[in-house]
Formats: structure tokens, C-alpha cells, sequence
């Protein structure tokens, strides 16, 4: 088959499932709504963009895939809609899971760890928690929140040893480390949730037609200093990012809905050929480079059209 015939095939997959969307009769997928927040800082995290990406997910899925989880704006959002019925959500990053887990399975006892009085915003106790290597889950738990939102940028970084390495934040004394009421609030969001620490592939190799499949991966950059690869000690480059296209195009055609968002890299184009690429503005807050953060275009890309578009 050459390369017209799969872009007319493709294509032809991409009108299917738009009008699966448009079938949808506007009802959501499931009665339970918890408003919930993300409870880490992530870098190019998608709170920010709510607005913007919201006309352009589906309408109607079956169950809810998301292999780059971070932060989980986007998951959070739609529970809060009541579109999530059923999801698995999955991220490399084995602290980061563990958060989740604790949060679902063990949130009492994270709550009264986070107020033992043992995580103030203070330098040398910053220092002292980032040497510490607890091993009990709840200890983790605790551990990486509290560095998450007292560390410089909020950045989740770790050396190739795999030991988180970002430095002390310099924020008001009075930081909030954790909010309760979120916690709480997150814990019900994941009560129905499957959480896995995984290769993204591998978290997706159950997605089947219908389902919603969301990645958010490490960008690829616009300059050598654009980011940081290193949210794991084993990177994400670009024979990560061609594998990733390769998943996507393998998921359209089991005939799942995806969408992905990325950099604004030319190569994006080449890698998706024949997909709805869509460029949005973004802010970012969180960058290795502090000339970096501000506005910086990004792109998302789908394999089908929502009901808003036509």
C-alpha cells in the first residue's frame, strides 16, 4: 500500500469516528462528579489550557486512557464534567504512581503524615527530605509532594542514578504544602481508576475502538535547552517520540480516539502526517530555561473532529 492509499485509509478511519462522536446524543458517561485539582506541579502541565482544548475532546468515549500522566489536569477536568465512567491512567514515573496509589488506598494516613509538622518550607530541611530514601509508601508519598511544591519551578527531575536533584524553591515561608480538602477530593476520582507504572505502549496495548487514549509526553524541543528529558533517569528523545507516533498510528487504526500534545517542532508535522494538527498558546511556568517561560505555541493532534468543528 503506498503512502496515498494509507492517508486515504486513515482518513477514512478519522470520518468514522467523528461521526461516533457526533452520534452521541450529548449525555455524559457517568453519574459520579467529584471536583478535584492536580496535587503536583508538572511540567507543561495542562491546567492552564482547560479553556482552550476543552471544545476539541470527544464528546463521548468508552473508557479513558492517559500513559503521560504527570500532574493529570486533563483526567481531573473530566471526572469533574462527569465523562470518565472507566480509565486507566499510567506514568513511568514509579514515585509519581505511588503518590496516586497512596492517595487512593491510604489518603488518611498521608494526611496525618503531611501535618506531623515535619514539612516546613525551609532550606535545610528541604535538603535533609531530598536525602532521605524512605521505602514505606506513605513516607514517598509524603516525600514527593512536599518536594514537589517546595523545590526551584516546581520541576520533577532526577540524575541518571535516578536521585530527584532539583534544588530548594525560594517561595513565601508560609507555602501551602498540601491542601486536604483536594487530597480528599482526589481520592474519590480514583476510587474506579486503574493506576500503572509502565512504558507508555504497554499501557495502552488494551485500548480498544471507541476507548479515548490522551498523551501528554516530554515535548520535543524547539532549542537544545527547551527541557528537560530527564523526568526519569532513563530520558525521552527522539526514538521515544517516533515510537510514540508509531503507537498513535496503531491505536487509529483499532479504531481508538487519540489525541496528543506536543511542541510546535517541525518534525511534528512529518511524524503526523495525515492527523488533525491543531496550534494552541500556552504559558509556561515551569522550564529549565527561565527565558523560557512565558508564552510558546503547542500543538495537539487528533484522529478525529468533534461536532463544535464541523
Amino acid at each position: 500500500m503506498n503512502h496515498s492509499e494509507k492517508k486515504s485509509k486513515s482518513q477514512k478511519r478519522q470520518t468514522r469516528l467523528s461521526k461516533f462522536i457526533s452520534e452521541s446524543n450529548g449525555d455524559l458517561n457517568s453519574d459520579y462528579y467529584v471536583s478535584a485539582q492536580p496535587i503536583v506541579k508538572w511540567a507543561v502541565g495542562k491546567r492552564g489550557l482547560i479553556k482552550k482544548y476543552s471544545p476539541y475532546f470527544p464528546k463521548k468515549f468508552n473508557k479513558y486512557f492517559e500513559p503521560f500522566f504527570g500532574g493529570g489536569a486533563i483526567f481531573f477536568h473530566m471526572v469533574s464534567l462527569g465523562k470518565i465512567a472507566e480509565a486507566k491512567i499510567s506514568d513511568i514515573n514509579e514515585e509519581l504512581i505511588n503518590v496516586y496509589e497512596v492517595v487512593k488506598t491510604k489518603v488518611d494516613d498521608l494526611i496525618e503524615e503531611l501535618k506531623s509538622g515535619k514539612y516546613v518550607n525551609d532550606k535545610d530541611i528541604f535538603y535533609d527530605i531530598r536525602a532521605e530514601e524512605p521505602i514505606d509508601p506513605v513516607l514517598r508519598a509524603a516525600r514527593l509532594i512536599y518536594l514537589n511544591r517546595t523545590c526551584f519551578n516546581g520541576l520533577y527531575r532526577v540524575s541518571k542514578q535516578g536521585k530527584f536533584n532539583v534544588p530548594f524553591g525560594k517561595y513565601p515561608k508560609n507555602v501551602k504544602i498540601f491542601d486536604e480538602e483536594n487530597l480528599r477530593n482526589v481520592n474519590q476520582c480514583l476510587q474506579n481508576v486503574e493506576l500503572t507504572s509502565e512504558d507508555f505502549e504497554e499501557s495502552v496495548k488494551d485500548a480498544r475502538k471507541g476507548d479515548f487514549v490522551y498523551f501528554d509526553p516530554p515535548y520535543i524541543p524547539l532549542t537544545d535547552t527547551a527541557y528537560f528529558t530527564n523526568y526519569t533517569s532513563e530520558g525521552f528523545g527522539m526514538k521515544e517520540q517516533e515510537r510514540l507516533a508509531k503507537v498513535f498510528k496503531e491505536l487509529d487504526e483499532r479504531e481508538c480516539l487519540v489525541m496528543e500534545s506536543n511542541s510546535s517542532a517541525p518534525i511534528i508535522w512529518e511524524l503526523y502526517d495525515g492527523f488533525d494538527i491543531k496550534t494552541v498558546h500556552a504559558k509556561r511556568f515551569i522550564s529549565s530555561d527561565p527565558n523560557g517561560r512565558g508564552g510558546v505555541k503547542e500543538t495537539f493532534i487528533r484522529n478525529f473532529r468533534t461536532n463544535s468543528e464541523d
